[in-house]
């Protein structure tokens, strides 16, 4: 098969979902036996000090014979979140001004003091 032929099934249905720093990527590709399945790719954008950047990524791939039991998962832990949390997003990333709001809503007994600075580490791949 030539390398034309490969690139225009991979490319069947593509669907992308930017979201601040990461980018979701949800692809329809096909099998050697010409069966479909789900790749969906979480790209994260990283800027070094230097003004360059690089993106990592991580890919998950999903065969039909899964779809209905990680579409019910999916649903619960959706569900899940939204009935204890609610649609607003508490994040500090998300409200500049999370900390100030959380602070004037307690008593002056209630706030501590910072004493130490916080490090942002994240998490990739747990």
């Amino acid at each position: 098969m030539r390398e034309h032929d490969m690139l225009e099934k991979e490319e069947i249905f593509s669907k992308v979902l930017r979201a601040g720093r990461r980018t979701y990527f949800f692809d329809v590709r096909a099998t050697k036996a010409d069966d479909y399945y789900i790749t969906i790719t979480e790209s994260k954008k990283f800027t070094e000090e230097d003004g360059s950047f690089h993106f990592k990524k991580h890919k998950i791939y999903l065969y039909k014979e899964d779809f209905a039991a990680f579409a019910e998962i999916l649903g619960e832990m959706t569900s899940y979140v939204l009935n204890h949390k609610g649609e607003e997003v508490i994040s500090e990333r998300h409200q500049k001004d999370f900390k100030k709001e959380y602070a004037s809503e307690k008593s002056e007994d209630e706030i501590i003091p910072q004493t130490s600075t916080f490090t942002d580490i994240e998490f990739d791949d747990i």
